[in-house]
């Protein structure tokens, strides 16, 4: 008969999944998950198998998470499309000042894995792709919307549009880890939104 587990996975994982946001996959080690979890070693390692594991499952939860929040905010009906767009920027930043352990942002984990991990490890970066093309999707949806209502001013691709937010979203966030206050980040989106309503 199978031993019960006498701990929650479930808050195992999310201080796991917390553990490598804030140090990233590299500079996480075996005993700092430990320290996170309260959970020994074999206990980790008979539950997610190996570091990796427990990696890819914190960074799936991350991404069902934060991605389906914002998808769903790209897909308020409630919401004109360019007030979905400023909402998005502002739940982004929102989350950014709200994370800042000793004055910088933790940025975001899949912004971070990209640059730590993505070219060198097939498996994040797969799952890397696949959010990505969601939110992509999401956004790209949102800015045809806009353009046809006539509230998004640029005659520019639909989906190009999508993909300048999106790497202005990684840029704002990694703006924030190097320490940028509310205000300039509100100003990078309000400079984005002003690309998006002029022609």
């Amino acid at each position: 008969m199978a031993r019960p587990r006498t701990f929650d996975e479930d808050r195992a994982l999310e201080a796991a999944m917390r553990t490598f946001w804030a140090n990233g996959y590299e500079g996480t080690s075996t005993q700092d998950l430990c320290d996170a979890t309260g959970l020994g070693r074999s206990s980790i390692y008979n539950t997610f198998s190996s570091k990796h594991d427990l990696f890819k499952r914190a960074l799936a939860r991350y991404i069902d998470v934060m991605t389906t929040a914002q998808i769903e905010l790209l897909e308020d009906a409630q919401r004109s499309p360019l007030e979905r767009v400023r909402a998005y920027f502002e739940v982004v930043i929102d989350g950014e000042i709200e994370n800042r352990p000793g004055g910088r942002s933790l940025g975001c984990l899949t912004v971070n894995t990209t640059v730590e991990l993505g070219g060198r490890d097939p498996e994040a970066g797969a799952m890397l792709e696949r959010d990505l093309a969601r939110r992509i999707a999401a956004l790209r949806s949102t800015i045809q919307e806009g353009q046809r209502r006539g509230e998004i001013a640029s005659t520019r691709d639909a989906d190009a549009l999508a993909r300048f937010i999106n790497a202005l979203i990684g840029g704002l966030r990694v703006s924030a880890q190097g320490g940028a206050d509310r205000a300039v980040l509100e100003s990078i989106a309000a400079t984005a939104l002003d690309a998006l309503t002029t022609h």
